[in-house]
């Protein structure tokens, strides 16, 4: 396996050097996403042949990831375990989380204690694009392999700052246009359609409202309003319910 272009997406090509294959295929999809980080991380920090007899300490890996009571990023990190446990022989893990989606305070102070531990890559996903960008720079400044999940960093962020951190996630803006694509067949043209988006300073949470936006305007919908609900369940029932209230004609 080995990854390539690293300013952009990572690109995972398998070989019959390593068995990441045939383990990503029992995870869910997010476990198998963070896996693939896990696997780009490591082979940023030291070579694919003989790294272990070489070196005389194992390389240790940083994931910060958002939320931990979010499900999905509890899927993510047990992908990263389970990566792990496989190639204990290779390098340690450190996992941290922040206590909400919206905490990018708490995620900084994180990274800032990975780099006094001195780890030698870190796996992130940002809680916002462009807030994490200076302290990822310190990161890589001091010898530290960044790979970014999830939520992609800002590109023009990175490029002031003259940086470059690989991403590997889906596409998301594509993602959520096959999701409007099937919403769309079940509606018809001139309904109303409320969207509950993520964080709306973060890359992802924008990329899949505007995804999801190409696909209502290429069925003719009506977006009527458009609100955050930070990616937490709580807060998006109750803007859901908001939402119904002042739009009683909205279909989806």
């Amino acid at each position: 396996m080995r990854v390539d272009a690293p300013h952009r997406t990572c690109v995972v090509r398998p070989n019959n050097n390593h068995k990441i294959g045939d383990e990503l295929m029992k995870l869910p999809f997010a476990g198998r996403l963070l896996a693939v980080a896990m696997f780009a991380a490591v082979t940023a920090v030291m070579p694919l042949s003989a790294a272990v007899a070489q070196t005389p300490e194992k390389p240790k890996v940083a994931l910060v990831m958002k939320s931990l009571a979010n499900e999905f990023f509890l899927t993510m990190e047990d992908g990263a375990k389970a990566y792990q446990k496989e190639h204990a022989n290779e390098f340690d893990l450190v996992s941290n989380g922040i206590k909400d989606e919206s905490d990018t305070s708490a995620q900084i102070r994180i990274v800032e204690q990975m780099i006094v531990s001195r780890v030698d890559a870190l796996v992130i996903a940002p809680a916002d694009s462009k807030a994490l960008v200076p302290v990822l720079k310190k990161a890589t400044d001091a010898g530290i392999k960044v790979v970014n999940i999830d939520n992609q960093l800002d590109p023009d962020v990175l490029k002031s700052k003259n940086l470059q951190i690989p991403f590997v996630g889906p596409d998301n803006r594509k993602g959520a246009e096959l999701v409007g694509d099937y919403l769309a067949k079940q509606l018809k043209a001139g309904d109303e359609v409320g969207i509950i988006e993520g964080v709306s300073t973060t890359t992802n949470a924008q990329q899949r409202t505007a995804g999801f936006k190409d696909a209502m305007d290429k069925a003719q919908m009506k977006v009527v309003s458009t609100q955050s609900g930070n990616w937490e369940i709580d807060k998006g029932n109750a803007v859901a319910s908001a939402m119904l209230n002042e739009y009683p004609n909205l279909k989806a």
